[in-house]
């Protein structure tokens, strides 16, 4: 499956470029936070409150005087760096637990799966604050909450396709040679089922920033004075009807994100399904 020919099928539409450079200028605009912003993320001053945008401030400053651009960018660290350390991280559990269970087939998958039957009876929000419930509130603790989740999406998919894998002519053919179990699965499974995982992943990173910008916006998450996409809308809400900036800002950075994330990864996932087919 060649890597031009999926580009050429995704970058066919205007809107997949158009949300394509968007996700680069937001992404770029975040790793060189500490070059861009214009001001100290923590510093107040408190007769400077609300002010409108400036080229001082360009979108303005909150109810204690602080840059608003200047913590979008460093919450959009945040945000994205978490998203994206929960997404991988679940990405490799979940991978590779499904292609064990596809593979091995029998008692294990049938365990595996019955852990994932059980666990999908639940809602995954549910199972969330469960978990944060009685490991407290922080990012850190938000993160292994998701974790106990998340993998079972990629491992439910793996395992579909490894199953298909499994019985070809070149995974017997390895079989034969003697390849030890981790070597046919890492070796020869892997490789042909990345680019439909990278695709699961890219779709999956649009949700795992909405869930913890969610639950920093009930307060579980980042914690203030530390800024963060839903820690901001959560700390702005009560301003809503002073400042509405304070709430657009961050919200749109959601919005823009997510809705990239998801335009790439449904046009990756179509452009593979037209190769395979």
């Amino acid at each position: 499956m060649k890597t031009r020919f999926i580009l050429k099928r995704m970058y066919r539409k205007k809107s997949v470029i158009f949300f394509t450079i968007i996700l680069a200028i937001i992404l770029f605009a975040v790793i060189a936070a500490p070059l861009i912003a214009p001001n100290d993320i923590y510093k107040t001053d408190l007769l400077n409150r609300f002010a409108p945008p400036s080229a001082q401030f360009p979108f303005g400053t909150d109810e204690l005087g602080r840059c608003i651009f200047s913590r979008i960018l460093f919450g959009g660290r945040a945000s994205l760096t978490y998203a994206l350390i929960a997404t991988t991280v679940a990405a490799i559990i979940g991978t590779t637990i499904g292609m064990i269970s596809g593979y091995k087939g029998g008692r294990v998958d049938g365990l595996i799966m019955r852990i994932c039957d059980i666990m999908y009876s639940f809602p995954h929000l549910v199972i969330t604050l469960v978990i944060v419930a009685i490991l407290g509130s922080g990012i850190y603790n938000i993160l292994i909450a998701m974790l106990v989740t998340q993998w079972l999406y990629y491992a439910r998919m793996s395992r579909g396709m490894t199953m298909d894998i499994r019985n070809q002519n070149f995974v017997a053919a390895a079989r034969s040679n003697g390849s030890s179990t981790a070597k046919i699965i890492f070796k020869h499974i892997l490789p042909n089922i990345v680019p439909q995982m990278i695709a699961l992943t890219t779709i999956d990173f649009g949700h795992t920033i909405l869930t913890i910008s969610g639950l920093s916006f009930l307060g579980l998450g980042v914690q203030p004075p530390s800024p963060e996409w839903g820690a901001l809308i959560n700390s702005a809400r009560a301003f809503i009807y002073t400042d509405i900036q304070m709430i657009l800002w961050p919200g749109l950075m959601i919005l823009l994100v997510v809705l990239s994330v998801n335009v790439i990864g449904d046009n990756l996932r179509d452009a593979l399904d037209m190769k395979m087919n």
